[in-house]
């Protein structure tokens, strides 16, 4: 490859981010990490901004290297939403994966174009980032000898000081702080709304509602449901689920009940248990429901 078609070290770093962000994400034993949140806030709070940047923008006079780095923030926080958007109105939807493949497949094509645009331009007009000078020239800077030995030592001090900084400040963003443990329990209509409960039926009717769990314990959790019509379980058909969920994950299903009995106003609960234990429920949710008789 010659020199002129060479790919920008910048540009190097951004796919290098993109396709370590897309490792992170997509490997099960990766994704529980706490690299995927360091890697997926640049992910979607810069690489976007600063690939449209560079594209934009591939001369070293066009934008000094603060307007870059601001805009680079500012076009990131408006394009993702933007994707977001157009995301809503597709099959896909929005979730993880296809905005993951979109921010990569974006930021990657605003690299290319930005590595075609520059290698268009004369050597001494193109941008880049000197980050091999850059490290030779804060060697040089810590390792020359001092003017006296005070010197010396807040040099060293200084240093210190930044790395700790950066340690702490990676440490405080990685391991974000262990909040309240709950678990959310809702019942939705057969649509998936909260609306249009099943609650007039045919004495044998079936009735089927949506019933969802959301783990936020902070560990992997093992629930179970339970339908009681009017204080008696033995009244309800498939009435029992066991289900074991990992901090965070969803469990969301149909479940179907059929009354075996006839009346008005009668109490459905949704009794939630965790962690086997059956003596006491954890979360209680009821509908009232008439049954008419044939």
């Amino acid at each position: 490859m010659s020199h002129r078609n060479k790919i920008p070290s910048d540009i190097q770093v951004v796919i290098a981010l993109v396709l370590l962000t897309c490792i992170f994400i997509t490997i099960p034993t990766l994704s529980n990490t706490p690299i995927r949140t360091a890697l997926g806030l640049p992910m979607v709070l810069f690489l976007p901004g600063y690939a449209l940047i560079a594209a934009l923008f591939p001369g070293k006079d066009d934008l000094d290297g603060i307007e870059r780095l601001a805009l680079s923030f500012g076009l990131s926080i408006a394009v993702v939403p933007l994707i977001g958007l157009a995301l809503n109105y597709t099959p896909w939807g929005i979730r993880l994966f296809p905005i993951l493949i979109s921010l990569s497949a974006f930021t990657v094509i605003m690299c290319a174009v930005a590595v075609f645009r520059r290698n268009n331009l004369p050597e001494n007009d193109k941008f880049t980032v000197p980050f091999y000078s850059a490290y030779i020239s804060l060697k040089e800077e810590i390792s020359k000898k001092p003017e006296n030995k005070l010197d010396r030592i807040l040099t060293i001090l200084l240093v210190l000081s930044i790395l700790a900084s950066i340690v702490t400040l990676a440490y405080v963003v990685v391991t974000p702080k262990e909040g309240e443990k709950f678990t959310e329990f809702y019942i939705l209509g057969p649509e998936g709304m909260a609306d249009n409960y099943p609650t007039y039926l045919q004495f044998g009717q079936n009735g089927t509602v949506i019933v969802g769990i959301v783990n936020h314990e902070y560990a992997d959790t093992e629930y179970s449901i339970k339908l009681m019509l009017e204080n008696d379980s033995q009244m309800m058909e498939q009435d029992r689920h066991q289900i074991i969920l990992q901090h965070n994950q969803t469990w969301e299903k149909e479940v179907t009940f059929t009354p075996a009995a006839a009346g008005e106003d009668m109490k459905l609960q949704f009794l939630l248990y965790k962690d086997k234990n059956m003596t006491e429920h954890y979360r209680d949710l009821h509908l009232w429901i008439d049954v008419e008789e044939m």
